[in-house]
């Protein structure tokens, strides 16, 4: 087990932490598209008159459906277009949708019924491209989003280039930096101070958001169904609360939360199942703290791998982790943790990701049930081997396993879900 980690690591881990977890407001992707757009709007000046956006398939197929927050229910790419023209304020990013007035969104409405937007799929190698052009009396503003979700590659007006920035891959670096044995070392030892407003943010607004899905009435209400069907044990609290935040998010909710990987379902699905048995289990706030560092940490390190989209279920990685966080509060090591990820993995890696609707919440408990049962199955004394599928012998085996599975073998199965979605009424 490792005894300490350099100042220029530690430091490290407290920066990714504060990268990572940031605020967002509705489902990331269409959010990206209004961020675009707004940005695009702020180059030309004024409202355009005609706008082109091309995305990558992975664009599509999770912008496709979801409720694009503060535009009274308007759905997919279009309407997060028109809201980031009308509406969007380019210097809040994730949150460029939070400030609308009641006059913009009736705006919006209207502008939707005037202002073609015209959208291609691009044939870009990335799994996250989006290029938007709007015009204006013969002026033109071009804006590329490339790799993540801020990542603002190009802005041009009328052909010359005013900013040109880095395609990276998706934070490859950074994921090989990571290691489980390093996460709950530095878990254990990271100065609270260093790391509480960052952690605090994400427990008040994950929570926030999942109270407000028991309450509301959003998408399937998974989260309710869970209360209302099984017993009110703390499994089943866990897993109804994290479904609940996705059920609210998926469908218009104009709450932020705390992203994790780019994903706010995935920042839920890391974080609120551990808040739940922390809170049920009445353990004090810095072991709460210790242990989300844990479990979003350890996402991360999955979600790198992996890439920022695929067709393999963010939700399972972060449903694993929070598993890992939930053996911590529990008094789990390094190896409880490490047995608790493989046996998690191993179990629910073939979850696919068809874009981002009301369904994802309903995998958000998958995958968190998962998560509880491959700590249960260890601490019982059971567990799966190396050989047993993909699951190999060492936890970083069996994660390097799901991430060339997600992110290489998966490829095929990727453009076939887009493809049947694109034929789905």
């Amino acid at each position: 087990m490792i005894n300490s980690l350099t100042k220029e690591k530690y430091n490290y881990y407290v920066r990714v932490l504060e990268e990572e977890l940031v605020p967002a407001m509705g489902c990331t992707e269409p959010i990206a598209i209004a961020y675009a757009a707004a940005t695009a709007k702020k180059v030309l000046g004024k409202l355009p008159t005609e706008c082109e956006i091309s995305v990558s398939g992975n664009i599509i197929k999770n912008a496709k459906s979801v409720v694009v927050p503060h535009t009274d229910g308007m759905r997919g790419i279009e309407a997060a277009v028109i809201a980031g023209l009308v509406a969007g304020n380019a210097d809040a990013k994730l949150e460029v949708l939070s400030d609308v007035t009641d006059k913009e969104i009736k705006m919006m409405k209207s502008i939707r019924e005037t202002l073609p937007v015209r959208l291609t799929m691009s044939d870009s190698e990335l799994a996250f491209d989006i290029c938007l052009s709007a015009r204006s009396e013969g002026n033109e503003a071009l804006v590329r989003i490339a790799s993540k979700h801020t990542n603002i590659v190009l802005i041009k007006k009328n052909g010359k280039t005013l900013y040109e920035g880095k395609i990276e891959p998706a934070k490859e670096s950074k994921k090989a930096e990571l290691s489980v044995e390093e996460i709950v070392e530095f878990a254990n030892t990271v100065n609270i101070s260093d790391i509480e407003k960052t952690i605090s943010r994400q427990i008040e607004y994950n929570m926030a958001i999942a109270n407000e899905g028991l309450s509301g009435n959003y998408g399937a209400n998974i989260g309710k169904v869970y209360l209302s069907t099984y017993s009110n044990d703390i499994s089943v609290k866990a897993k109804a609360y994290a479904a609940a935040g996705s059920d609210a998010r998926m469908n218009g909710c104009e709450l932020p939360v705390i992203i994790n990987s780019g994903s706010g379902n995935q920042g839920m699905t890391a974080s609120i199942p551990v808040i739940i048995y922390s809170v049920e289990m009445k353990l004090p706030k810095e072991k709460l703290y210790r242990a989300l560092v844990l479990s979003n940490l350890l996402t991360i390190h999955i979600k790198h791998g992996i890439g920022t989209l695929s067709a393999y279920c963010g939700a399972v990685a972060a449903g694993a982790s929070a598993g890992a966080g939930i053996a911590y509060l529990h008094g789990g090591g390094f190896k409880e943790i490490a047995h608790t990820l493989v046996n998690a993995l191993a179990i629910d890696s073939g979850l696919i990701c068809d874009g981002a609707k009301a369904s994802c919440a309903a995998k958000i408990a998958t995958a968190v049930e998962n998560g509880i049962l491959g700590f249960n199955l260890y601490r019982s004394g059971n567990q799966f081997f190396g050989g047993d599928g993909i699951v190999q012998k060492g936890v970083e085996n069996t994660i390097k396993n799901v991430c060339k599975l997600a992110r290489d073998g998966m490829k095929d199965t990727d453009k076939e879900i887009l493809n049947i979605m694109l034929n789905c009424d």
